[in-house]
């Protein structure tokens, strides 16, 4: 975070209460980070240019509103070419790849970059400072990030789940409540951009590819990726929470710079050892968190207080017990808080039961490793998958869990990387392409799977794959699902 010549001194110990009407700040994008970014910088002061090549309806409201502050913002195409000569800082959307030109010419120029995360850390201090627990991970982090907002809710602290899940961190900052604490989603987009952040509790649920086209302009795109993920242990100051059944979220604590005295917390489906949380007998336990773990484990919940129950979830659930406890929540708010949580729409959600056949809209899963999360959970599968595969391969998922498939059905831009894996790895599993490229590819594919399916079985939408191909997003792919599952309902 080198400054150069013309950047301003102080910006790279900013915090609230620096002299931000000295600086000129732009804010590259205007989704719902940049908004909130812009907002904040202009409640510290600091003059404001905020820079989008999109011209969408929503972010002329949003210019329009930003303008009336006295916040200059220039939309349309070619608005974010050149980055202005006089810019001390940079806030990018977790969106803008490094490489994207305004980012490229920040980077030239020594001018500092942060996201929105970075920016609401700085926010915060140095007197309004209270305790983040984060989680990132490939798969998970939504629901584990729901699951503690929930257990700390139960216990009483007022809290705010806020970051990738989808309310900004800055507007939380901004907002009149004072929180006892954040429970913070954090992407490797975002990750990427965090430069001071120092978590109380932090945790990597799993690490398998996924986005790696954001890593394209890198010699190894994976290991970019993992490295953005791992940036969240850096500097923790508690508990770093990771995934026993995967050895790179364990080296990625291994090699965390941390303060003094965090510790390590593993979390496991089996039996935990010292130090970790995990199930005996179909209960959630501590071993981690309670002064006798060498030789005894406080039960926090039973498996079956998660819902929808399960094993991906259940994991979900020891992430978010772990973190909880690591900030002192009692035992039994951890049970309280998973009973009492509502999840939203498409994860893992039964939609329908027609002739037998149970239709579940799994969304949500928009990467191979969450749709095998899914399958983990259902004996006899017929599988609808596809959309943008991000330059991922379906080829272990296949292996793993092909001996549950019925059949399948994909549909989507990337169908054929779906379809080349089934052919080469289950080729008795028979495979219906959807070619169509309109949203009534759904209805289509969901009139296929029902006549594959038998009684018993179930009908996955677990694609697997991004939606933007065809629909504005996951979950106007699942609600797509869900109608044309209801329309089924409704013929026979």
């Amino acid at each position: 975070m080198g400054g150069g010549a013309m950047t301003l001194d102080w910006i790279a110990g900013a915090n609230r209460l620096s002299p931000w009407a000295q600086a000129h700040v732009v804010v590259a994008g205007l989704g719902t980070s940049g908004f909130a970014a812009a907002d904040g910088l202009w409640s510290l002061g600091a003059r404001v240019t905020v820079l989008d090549d999109a011209d969408s309806g929503e972010n002329v409201e949003k210019a329009t509103l930003l303008e009336k502050l006295g916040v200059e913002t220039r939309i349309g195409p070619g608005s974010s070419a050149t980055l202005p000569e006089d810019a001390d800082l940079v806030v990018t959307s977790p969106g803008w790849r490094p490489t994207y030109p305004l980012l490229a010419q920040a980077a030239e120029r020594g001018v500092p970059i942060w996201g929105e995360v970075e920016l609401a850390w700085r926010m915060m201090h140095p007197d309004r400072v209270i305790p983040w627990l984060g989680v990132t991970g490939t798969n998970g982090k939504t629901t584990t990030v729901n699951m503690l907002e929930s257990i700390l809710s139960a216990d009483g602290r007022r809290v705010a789940a806020v970051g990738n899940v989808g309310r900004p961190i800055v507007e939380a900052i901004l907002d009149e409540v004072d929180y006892d604490v954040l429970a913070v989603e954090l992407s490797s987009f975002q990750l990427h951009w965090v430069h001071t952040v120092a978590l109380w509790g932090a945790a990597c649920t799993n690490l398998h590819a996924d986005h790696l086209e954001w890593y394209a302009h890198e010699p190894d795109p994976m290991d970019a990726y993992a490295a953005d993920k791992a940036k969240i242990f850096e500097r923790v100051t508690h508990a770093c929470v990771y995934n026993v059944a995967d050895e790179a979220t364990r080296t990625m604590v291994e090699e965390a710079e941390v303060a003094e005295g965090a510790r390590a917390i593993g979390f496991t489906l089996g039996v935990p050892d010292v130090s970790m949380v995990g199930v005996v007998d179909d209960l959630i336990v501590d071993r981690a968190f309670i002064e006798q773990r060498r030789d005894s484990a406080m039960p926090l919940a039973e498996v079956h207080d998660v819902h929808p129950f399960a094993p991906h979830n259940v994991e979900n659930a020891l992430v978010a017990a772990a973190l909880a406890r690591s900030i002192g929540v009692r035992p039994q708010s951890v049970a309280q808080g998973l009973r009492d949580l509502k999840l939203g729409d498409h994860r893992i959600q039964t939609v329908g039961e027609v002739g037998g056949v149970t239709y579940v809209d799994d969304s949500k899963a928009t990467n191979p490793h969450a749709a095998a999360s899914s399958m983990r959970a259902f004996d006899s599968i017929v599988w609808l998958a596809g959309g943008q595969a991000k330059g991922t391969r379906f080829d272990h998922l296949v292996q793993t869990y092909g001996e549950k498939l019925r059949g399948a059905v994909v549909l989507g831009v990337d169908r054929a990387v779906v379809a080349e894996a089934l052919a080469q790895h289950a080729p008795d599993v028979p495979v219906i392409v959807i070619d169509r490229a309109d949203t009534k590819a759904m209805e289509d594919a969901v009139r296929a799977a029902a006549g594959m399916a038998k009684p018993g079985d179930t009908v996955l939408l677990a694609p697997g794959c991004a939606s933007k191909d065809m629909w504005s997003g996951y979950d106007a792919r699942g609600a797509d699902f869900a109608a044309a599952v209801a329309q089924l309902s409704d013929e026979r």
